[in-house]
């Protein structure tokens, strides 16, 4: 990647416009979860988190809203969930949103449960500790490639296992993309704060049972 250009913005980028699409995001991914309920499917859970988007004040989507359900857990941001999944009562669900507001991208997922399967549970906080894990050790100033090595080993010694298919990205004024940045996995420097979203996608070594976090990495 080409690295010098990889971290350019628009004219109209502010980091305090970046943080607050950041909390915005957060709170409509909060009022989101608290609506899905067992006996719901993909499909509709999708839907929702549309009407939600909407009534939180977002101008646009910049990625599609994705909600998994069970083993779906286990898919990548493009793989396809398996058709006419429907969430059980003891079950584990993630949520991925990529909405803009005030010109500027959010990007936050987090996993969450039904019922009280312990495996689930474990996942769910195991995907929160390895990011926290991760960001902290980016914080210590090593490129983005170094940080998914670190990722993937952390995640054997907690006993998970890292998806290495979900490897983080760029954000900014809406739209990123027009800067060609790349994975944050495959950026050979030091990310700066408030531009790239650290994700972390993990699975049981067994079990079709997966986790997946991801937020901004701010200094």
């Amino acid at each position: 990647m080409a690295v010098a250009t990889a971290e350019n913005v628009g004219k109209r980028f502010s980091l305090e416009r970046m943080l607050g699409a950041r909390e915005q995001s957060w709170a409509a991914l909060r009022d989101i979860a608290s609506r899905i309920v067992p006996g719901m499917s993909e499909a509709e859970a999708i839907a929702l988190a549309g009407e939600r988007l909407a009534a939180a004040g977002m101008q646009r989507i910049w990625h599609p809203s994705i909600v998994r359900f069970g083993a779906n857990t286990l898919k990548t941001f493009r793989q396809r969930s398996a058709p006419d999944t429907v969430l059980a009562a003891d079950d584990i669900f993630f949520i991925d949103l990529g909405p803009v507001f005030d010109g500027h991208e959010g990007d936050v997922g987090d996993t969450f449960v039904v019922g009280h399967d312990a495996t689930m549970q474990a996942c769910a906080e195991a995907s929160r500790e390895l990011f926290e894990r991760t960001a902290a050790r980016w914080r210590q100033g090593v490129t983005g490639v170094a940080l998914y090595d670190y990722a993937s080993s952390e995640a054997g010694a907690m006993g998970w296992r890292l998806n290495h298919a979900t490897k983080g990205h760029r954000v900014g004024d809406y739209p990123h993309a027009v800067h060609k940045a790349g994975a944050l996995g495959g950026f050979d420097a030091v990310p700066v704060p408030g531009l790239w979203i650290l994700e972390i996608q993990i699975a049981h070594p067994s079990l079709p049972v997966g986790a997946f976090y991801e937020d901004l990495l701010m200094a």
